[in-house]
């Protein structure tokens, strides 16, 4: 099938399908006229890498995973490093949130949020690291 149809099919667009082609992670074969031609399995393969992207794997991830994928004597300790990698850098941005959201709310519960313009959110903003 053709790059809009494997597209559609693996609910990717075209520009992520050719970019993956592109960096080398994913490779079509190429039919006389030189235009990709993709497979059920290559299908597959394409709507794996974006049920990966969608849970946060970065790029070379993703090449890893598949290399994991199409080796049969993989080992699962291996993907399951890359999974945990995931949930610890997960665990990272959240405690980034949530003190971001802690100073937020206390600069806000600060701000009286009157008429006035003395604002504690700002003067906050204006001090920065001092």
């Amino acid at each position: 099938m053709n790059i809009q149809q494997a597209a559609v099919a693996s609910g990717l667009t075209v520009k992520t399908v050719r970019y993956y082609d592109d960096i080398g992670i994913m490779k079509a074969g190429r039919q006389a006229n030189g235009y990709r031609d993709y497979s059920n399995e290559d299908v597959h393969k394409l709507a794996f890498l974006q049920r990966a992207r969608g849970l946060g794997f970065s790029v070379d991830d993703c090449r890893q995973l598949m290399s994991l994928y199409d080796d049969k004597d993989r080992a699962s300790a291996d993907v399951k490093a890359l999974a945990q990698a995931r949930i610890d850098d997960i665990d990272r941005k959240l405690a980034e949130l949530n003190s971001l959201k802690s100073t937020l709310t206390s600069l806000a519960n600060a701000c009286k949020g009157d008429n006035r313009p003395d604002c504690p959110i700002l003067e906050d903003l204006a001090r920065g690291h001092q």
